[in-house]
């Protein structure tokens, strides 16, 4: 659904067929890398490459007792190995940013209305296990999204909290300065690199949308706001099928020059693999810092880690996430929607990278939130972590 506006029509819009996910494979869009657009980690990998070897030859070499041969092959080969794994694994970044979704992002979509409490004390939980950015509300007009109607409440509720930033949505000037009156010290504006999207979730053009967002822009710079940017839908649309990557370099190039410290790219409805993520990470790289970039990749079509993964080895260290898997969007059948931190958690731990969040704890957030919902889990890692302790 509509990420800030309006979450209704949604019946209109086309489900995605199997010949219609394939146009978001297509090689159309990907533009040519060259060695400066790639990041380091593709590049050392494949830096300083071995000649081949033929094996016939070295197989008919030890049967004629020239086991020396083969013995030299053995010890080339777990040489070739070694500096390729070690590459690999040095090339990741030693810290990554995780910026929780789940309260704004992966509540609106719920139907019934979750009380104000319940919220405030899932934000407190999440600040609580060490994420440090989490998203908590956003300040639409509750005739489009009543479940965040509460927006006002809910930062009343969580003004106390120290050392964490919460940043709210603001779609428009009013929204902003709803914002401010109720104690937001961090604001998000939301375009689309997709026009149809556009025109849908917003009801406006995306020139027309960025316009919008000058005047919100202006505004916070004049009250000392930072502005966290999001463009939707960076590798494929509903309505339009696959986006070329140029589009969505344009519009994270305008949310980057009206003053946002960091753009958050939406693979909104999923589609997007490392052979389209990595190339529509490029073309943006060549136009806004690889430091002030984000990654937010659903997991509708189970891709998101290896997004993810991909996203490292560009250099990106910003990934958007939501607890217990919350949230997603309806526009294709069967969407699992927004990559579980849980999940990514336990893939940064594994790799070794530092987050300085506490997995347990943020299990224990979803864990409580999912409870509150009636639901299980859709992260994988808690869900087999409660098997593995036997609470399943």
């Amino acid at each position: 659904m509509s990420s800030l506006e309006e979450p209704l029509g949604l019946e209109s819009l086309p489900k995605l067929s199997i010949n219609r996910l394939h146009s978001f494979n297509s090689s159309s869009y990907r533009p040519v890398l060259n060695r400066m657009e790639m990041g380091s980690c593709f590049l050392e990998s494949n830096e300083e490459s071995s000649p081949r070897r033929n094996q016939g030859d070295t197989y008919n070499n030890s049967r004629n007792g020239n086991t020396k041969s083969l013995n030299s092959t053995t010890a080339f080969k777990e040489d070739e190995f070694r500096n390729l794994s070690y590459k690999l694994i040095s090339c990741w970044p030693k810290f990554v940013k995780v910026v929780e979704v789940g309260a704004r992002d992966g509540l609106q979509n719920e139907k019934a209305i979750i009380p104000t409490s319940v919220k405030i004390e899932l934000i407190k939980k999440l600040v609580y296990s060490g994420l440090f950015f989490v998203e908590a509300t956003s300040f639409v007009s509750p005739k489009w999204v009543p479940q965040l109607a509460d927006a006002k409440d809910v930062m009343e509720g969580i003004k106390h909290i120290k050392d964490a930033r919460f940043p709210v949505l603001t779609p428009n000037i009013r929204g902003f300065k709803d914002a401010i009156a109720a104690g937001a010290r961090e604001i998000g504006i939301f375009a689309s690199a997709s026009e149809s999207f556009s025109k849908l979730n917003l009801n406006c053009t995306i020139e027309d949308s960025l316009s919008r967002y000058r005047e919100v822009a202006l505004a916070a710079k004049k009250n000392g706001i930072p502005i966290r940017g999001y463009v939707s839908c960076v590798v494929g649309c509903p309505v339009e099928g696959a986006i070329s990557p140029s589009k969505v370099a344009y519009v994270a190039k305008e949310l980057y020059d009206m003053g946002c410290y960091e753009i958050s790219l939406g693979d909104t409805i999923g589609v997007g693999t490392p052979g389209t993520i990595v190339p529509m990470l490029a073309e943006v790289m060549s136009v806004v810092p690889r430091e002030k970039i984000a990654g937010h990749f659903h997991d509708t079509y189970g891709q998101a880690l290896s997004n993810i993964l991909a996203s490292l080895q560009m250099g990106i260290t910003a990934v958007d996430s939501s607890v217990a898997g919350l949230g997603g969007c309806p526009y294709a059948k069967g969407a699992t929607g927004n990559v579980a931190t849980e999940d990514v958690l336990y893939m940064l731990n594994g790799l070794g990278i530092k987050t300085n969040v506490d997995i347990d704890k943020v299990m224990e957030a979803g864990d409580y939130i999912c409870k509150q919902l009636g639901r299980p889990s859709g992260s994988k890692t808690a869900v087999a972590l409660a098997k593995v302790n036997g609470k399943l």
